[in-house]
């Protein structure tokens, strides 16, 4: 078989195993969202079958052999080519799968069905207890995982790279402790000065929610054709196939702006999946996301960069006060103000941008502990509480706010928590780069024209798929090697407009 034989045979087999992937991501969010609760033991077989399917298909030898063919043919000789990216990371995607053992894919994927499902009953009753014998083998079997991937510093670090390619806990440490620094500077410096004027006190309509939540996510660009919005107990955005992006958010009568931000955060992500993965590129690595920091810069950028600034209330509040007409003596200054600013919490979701790293440092502190075995599962309630202390300087009041709080553990995701601040990062430095790409940017944005930022974000990282790691994805798209310093500058900015420091 010659070489563009062998290249066409190996995407014909990777669409293929994408078909069956598709199936699993609905059923995924099936259970999240509509799964009646007798079914999830079920479901859990189910997911686990389709797994077994997968990774069969992820091993199978012919996929070495026609990678074999392949590789130092002429279709890598550009090494910026989709055919070079596409063999490359296919290549990448299979060395990994091969040294999982089929019986250990079922098992995580079994375990993580099931464990979400006994975190969400955890979580509603408090009861860290019933959820840890979950965690326990969750744990286990991630380190099994991390063992037969091979790493050359520490077991986190495989973990770490299936999320984030080419990342360490040598590399993302120092990051988070600049960041976590950054924020307890910030939070020094604004110490005394008064705080901003909250927003009306509500209720606000969980239907008028809807409404709002309906004309931003369309007017930043999501089309309605490729994409529904529900509601579940994690927030989360999906991509079932073409032309099929799922997001989901949870209502607050109190507080309109919980359900807002978190779907615009969704709608970010959403709109970086349907950008990867038109028909042409569908199912193979050109039509995936370059990793979860990438997919994350997508979603802050559009939530924090956009959604919080001054420009977009100057368009947004208008139809935010037809809506919520508590909202109407407003001005787009005291919302940009009230939604900017600075509340140190116990919840990371809620968390506003200073002080969501340090959330961040604090999970990835106690997983990197978990999977060193230096904590165990029952010690982990009272780790929490002391290191929210020393790091939020808040003790949760019990383990819902605590070490509950997040979904991902119950799902094995251990090494996903540093991705969401390299997607911080990424989002400051892409959005740095698209003002000086677009030079009336804040204009655009002021009169709820989306479109400019959208298709300069396509164009940047949305069509680019898997054709560079992450870090040279962002230093391509930018100019520059991605550093902390944008972020940092923007959350030093924004707190001196609130603050006046």
């Amino acid at each position: 078989m010659n070489a563009r034989n062998a290249y066409d045979t190996l995407l014909a087999h990777s669409r293929a195993s994408a078909d069956i992937a598709s199936a699993l991501n609905l059923l995924s969010w099936d259970q999240q969202v509509m799964l009646p609760p007798a079914a999830h033991a079920g479901r859990a077989g189910q997911i686990g079958a389709l797994t077994a399917i997968l990774h069969r298909r992820a091993c199978d030898p012919a996929l070495g052999d026609w990678l074999a063919a392949c590789e130092g043919s002429d279709l890598t000789r550009d090494a910026a080519s989709p055919e070079a990216a596409n063999i490359r990371e296919l290549r990448r995607d299979y060395d990994q799968a091969v040294k999982i053992p089929e019986s250990l894919a079922v098992a995580l994927a079994q375990a993580a069905s099931l464990g979400q499902r006994a975190w969400e009953l955890a979580r509603k009753e408090n009861d860290f207890n019933a959820f840890a014998p979950h965690l326990s083998t969750l744990l286990d079997l991630s380190r099994q995982k991390a063992e037969v991937l091979g790493y050359a510093g520490e077991a986190y670090d495989a973990l770490l790279d299936l999320f984030e390619p080419g990342e360490t806990v040598a590399g993302v440490a120092p990051i988070l402790a600049e960041l976590r620094d950054a924020a307890t500077d910030i939070l020094a410096a604004i110490a005394d000065a008064p705080p901003p004027a909250p927003l009306p006190a509500g209720p606000y309509p969980a239907a008028g929610q809807a409404a709002l939540l309906a004309q931003v996510t369309a007017r930043l660009g999501l089309p309605r054709t490729a994409s529904r919005l529900d509601v579940s107990t994690h927030p989360f955005s999906t991509l079932i196939g073409p032309g099929d992006a799922r997001i989901t958010t949870r209502f607050d009568e109190g507080d309109f702006t919980k359900a807002f931000f978190g779907a615009v955060h969704e709608t970010g992500h959403a709109l970086y999946s349907l950008g990867h993965a038109g028909p042409a590129h569908y199912g193979t690595p050109m039509g995936e996301a370059a990793s979860f920091a990438v997919h994350e810069s997508q979603s802050r950028l559009w939530e924090n960069q956009v959604a919080r600034s001054l420009p977009f209330w100057e368009f947004m509040l208008p139809l935010a006060a037809e809506q919520f007409p508590q909202l109407a003596g407003c001005t787009p200054e005291a919302v940009f103000r009230a939604v900017g600013a600075t509340h140190p919490g116990l919840i990371r979701v809620d968390a506003d941008e200073t002080t969501y790293n340090p959330h961040i440092v604090l999970r990835f502190e106690l997983e990197l502990a978990l999977i060193r075995k230096d904590l165990a599962v029952a010690d982990l309630p009272g780790a929490w509480n002391e290191k929210s202390q020393a790091i939020l300087g808040l003790t949760p009041p019990d383990n819902a706010l605590g070490c509950l709080q997040d979904v991902h553990w119950s799902t094995g995701a251990f090494g996903y928590f540093p991705t969401y601040s390299l997607g911080n990062i990424y989002a400051a430095c892409l959005f740095e780069a698209a003002g000086q790409a677009i030079p009336d940017l804040s204009a655009r944005l002021a009169a709820g024209d989306f479109a400019p930022l959208l298709a300069w974000l396509g164009t940047a990282i949305h069509e680019k798929g898997r054709l560079l790691r992450p870090r040279a994805l962002v230093a391509a798209a930018t100019g520059r090697t991605p550093t902390a310093g944008p972020l940092v500058r923007h959350l030093r900015a924004k707190a001196a407009a609130i603050y006046g420091i």
